[in-house]
């Protein structure tokens, strides 16, 4: 595969995976009283500040990732954050019987979301 088509699928990659990320902060926003209620339950500090900050920070990272904006910033937003939230916020070895599956779904989806913002965030650092 020439040089060219390869950043081309990076690009793409980068672009659908920032959309995703920048997406779901966005419902968080449309929605944010559940949000901060789900932070509450889940023994957040402060939930009334750090849920918002958060998905703040998740649409900011994500548009970043997206296009390509301050990557070094935007990608150890989203990873941070990822790195962060997945386990303690859906850790569904915890978890009551009736919220597991949807817990362990969350945690899987976060895991795959964090291993993306890793490779993005190796490649904001090599400067390709």
């Amino acid at each position: 595969m020439s040089d060219d088509s390869s950043r081309s699928w990076l690009a793409l990659g980068r672009l659908l995976f920032g959309l995703g990320v920048a997406l779901q902060a966005a419902e968080d926003f449309r929605d944010m009283e559940d949000a901060i209620e789900y932070a509450e339950s889940a023994g957040v500090p402060a939930p009334d500040l750090l849920a918002p900050l958060a998905s703040g920070m998740m649409l900011v990272g994500g548009l970043g990732t997206a296009f390509w904006r301050l990557p070094r910033v935007s990608t150890g937003a989203v990873a941070t954050f990822l790195a962060v939230v997945t386990p303690t916020m859906h850790d569904f070895w915890n978890a009551d019987p009736d919220d597991k599956s949807g817990e362990r779904l969350a945690f899987f989806g976060n895991l795959a979301m964090f291993g993306g913002a890793i490779a993005y965030l190796r490649e904001a650092y090599s400067g390709d």
